[in-house]
């Protein structure tokens, strides 16, 4: 079955992270289910997650450390301008391979909460990007597409909400 890794990872359209997702992921997770194995499909349907997956693969552990210490950066940032103690809220370091703090520091800087977020989606995806180097043909390669194509579908959740029913269900909410 690996040699259909290269099939279906040509089939699949590019990805960009200013464009709408071209499928969501359930229907990438389908179109994956014809072509790999049953234990790699099971990875990369634990890609939506918030916690590293049983079936660690390389990639995914590096992934998840880079997303442990870009939290922990912004648990600091956001403790010490409330001064109080961020220890409770920490977790085990990560992967230190990039400027993570000057990212949080853009982030936790911005007057706009979306805009924040923007930058630590970039963020991510640039790290994602990193990744892939060496990743072509194989799992990572999908792992990587699963979790860009997750992020496009946030943002165009993001894009699609109704943000005057939004602010007006926050205004009468105080």
């Amino acid at each position: 079955m690996a040699n259909f890794y290269v099939y279906l990872l040509s089939s699949l359209p590019m990805l960009h992270l200013e464009a709408s997702p071209p499928f969501s992921f359930e229907t990438f997770l389908k179109k994956c289910d014809e072509f790999i194995p049953p234990k790699d499909l099971k990875i990369l349907k634990s890609l939506r997650q918030e916690e590293l997956p049983q079936q660690k693969s390389q990639l995914l552990t590096k992934l998840w450390s880079f997303e442990i210490l870009l939290r922990n950066e912004l648990v600091n940032l956001r403790a010490a301008r409330r001064k109080v103690p961020p220890e409770k809220y920490l977790r085990p370091d990560g992967y230190a391979g990039t400027s993570i703090y000057h990212i949080a520091v853009a982030a936790q800087r911005n007057p706009s909460p979306l805009e924040a977020e923007r930058i630590l989606d970039r963020a991510r995806w640039s790290f994602l990007d990193e990744l892939s180097f060496g990743h072509y043909f194989d799992l990572e390669a999908l792992a990587i597409y699963g979790l860009k194509l997750l992020i496009l579908e946030r943002w165009r959740m993001i894009n699609s909400a109704n943000k005057q029913a939004t602010l007006e269900n926050l205004i009468t909410a105080n």
